[in-house]
């Protein structure tokens, strides 16, 4: 103290200690530091961090990182995301007072990420403003709307006899190798120049089935409107597991900012395999086939998220399709029948079907869309009209033809038909058509301008008549006379060249 201080009378200078203490502020900080118990299979048991929450990122000192997945009154059961080779028992382990997320934005778009947003393409981290939580809670029935507007597959069967809306969870289901990924790289290829947004999620794939699907994304030109959300099956259970919920989290980002948006789960089987695997090794009780009694509830509020919203909200839409599974084509197994009634239809591949070469192997009579009907353009419904249960008619006429019994002209016309119609209904990979086709071919097989055409040159027309519709002026909203006077006009002239070229 100086001499003028000491100098001061005894109350102005406890005058001046009282206004420097008012003005000090004394903040008390403490962290809370945890210990790893022991550590197996992507597993850290950590013993302290009583203030820890579900889903908090927790760091340890080796530079590893996981998130909180189980509460005990002990021990907190850690997922690892990331782990470094000198993780042990008795490291220290701290609370990082985050919750999971990963960046969202348009600068995602085209880019191959893993669950936590790093990059997995060779290109700079993108750099992001916004990020979103990967748990939340789905929008709630006041922020929702009607579906009421179509989402174009480009595939003849799902856009005729089982459509899909915009903010519809349509299943796709069926064994191994029948084409369910084929089904949903087609509906996103289709999605070009259709302002739709889309996230591809692919859960515990090998790496050469996740080369191959950003390659045909890549070589279609769909990499402009896609982003890839990838978690390989050498990585660590607790990044596949995170993997569709990140996959969410981005498509909800855009969905809330009022974009339309489709979302591909491949598959939520394999998903449901890890979380199985996850919550053996935190000793959760087993139920059903080993699968804890909570299996159902992880991908209802995977799903569920899965909607329209009204224009208060965001006007935007999430259109859901989960790819499940079976095996023998048993769909009444626990984790499809979970599926199954968690969505809003399912679309059903068949093995014979697959075997006998209808492509794609679509199980019409398996098959079926709940509220996709109610966003199906008006003149592709009338046009589709009864052709679902005049195909199912046929099929069961055909197989009692089998039986060598001799059928009236009315049954066998209606047997050509669906013949016809079957021919009609395959279709070719990578190869979707436009909505201007599907009209064009329902309104000529409705008005009977297939009738004398041999089953075999049916595909030749098709190609013939796609190129046709596309070089001209018609809209799926022309009059129906004008759609009927231009078929008629060129299934005249193509009867008429090919009977000249016959002779």
């Amino acid at each position: 103290m100086t001499d003028s201080t000491i100098n001061k009378p005894p109350t102005e200078f406890l005058d001046r200690i009282d206004n420097w203490l008012d003005d000090y502020r004394f903040e008390l900080k403490l962290t809370e530091r945890g210990n790893v118990v022991s550590i197996g299979d992507g597993i850290v048991w950590v013993k302290g961090l009583p203030t820890a929450q579900m889903d908090e990122i927790i760091l340890f000192e080796d530079g590893s990182h996981g998130f909180v997945f189980e509460l005990t009154k002990e021990l907190i059961g850690v997922i690892l995301l990331h782990k470094t080779q000198q993780i042990t028992a008795g490291h220290n382990a701290y609370l990082s007072q985050r919750i999971l997320d990963i960046p969202v934005g348009d600068n995602l778009i085209g880019r191959t990420l893993d669950p936590l947003g790093f990059p997995l393409d060779g290109l700079p981290q993108p750099e992001s403003q916004n990020r979103a939580p990967l748990e939340r809670n789905s929008p709630s029935i006041i922020e929702r709307a009607a579906v009421n507007q179509p989402l174009y597959t480009g595939n003849k069967i799902i856009d005729t006899l089982v459509p899909i809306g915009k903010g519809q969870r349509q299943l796709l289901i069926g064994d191994e190798g029948l084409g369910r990924s084929t089904l949903a790289i087609d509906t996103v290829i289709n999605q070009r120049d259709k302002n739709v947004l889309c996230v591809y999620v692919l859960i515990g794939q090998k790496r050469s089935t996740i080369i191959n699907t950003i390659e045909l994304l890549r070589q279609h030109g769909a990499l402009e409107y896609t982003t890839v959300i990838t978690s390989q099956a050498s990585t660590l259970p607790g990044l596949q597991y995170l993997a569709p919920f990140a996959g969410c989290a981005l498509a909800e980002h855009w969905m809330r900012s009022g974009k339309d948006t489709l979302v591909v789960y491949d598959d939520l089987s394999t998903h449901a395999k890890i979380y199985r695997e996850l919550s053996l090794l935190l000793r959760r009780p087993p139920g059903r086939e080993a699968y804890p009694g909570d299996v159902f509830y992880i991908h209802a509020r995977l799903l569920e998220r899965s909607t329209t919203l009204n224009a208060q909200a965001g006007g935007g839409s999430m259109t859901a399709l989960p790819i499940i599974e079976t095996e023998q084509g048993e769909i009444a197994a626990f984790i499809p029948t979970n599926l199954i009634s968690i969505t809003d239809g399912q679309i059903y591949l068949n093995r014979e079907l697959f075997v006998s070469g209808f492509r794609p192997a679509i199980d019409i009579a398996k098959s079926v869309s709940r509220i996709g009907g109610q966003a199906q353009h008006p003149r592709i419904k009338e046009e589709a009209g009864h052709m679902k249960l005049d195909y199912l008619q046929f099929l069961e006429l055909e197989a009692f033809t089998r039986f060598g019994t001799r059928l009236e002209a009315r049954i066998e016309k209606i047997i050509q038909r669906g013949h016809t119609l079957r021919e009609l209904l395959k279709q070719g990979h990578l190869v979707p058509k436009s909505i201007e086709f599907q009209m064009a071919w329902l309104l000529a097989f409705n008005d009977n301008l297939f009738e004398d055409i041999e089953i075999k040159q049916i595909p030749s027309i098709l190609n013939q008549l796609e190129r046709q519709i596309a070089a001209s002026h018609l809209t799926i909203d022309s009059p129906r006379k004008l759609w009927q006077q231009t078929l008629q006009e060129w299934f005249h002239s193509y009867s008429a060249s090919n009977t000249t070229g016959n002779h």
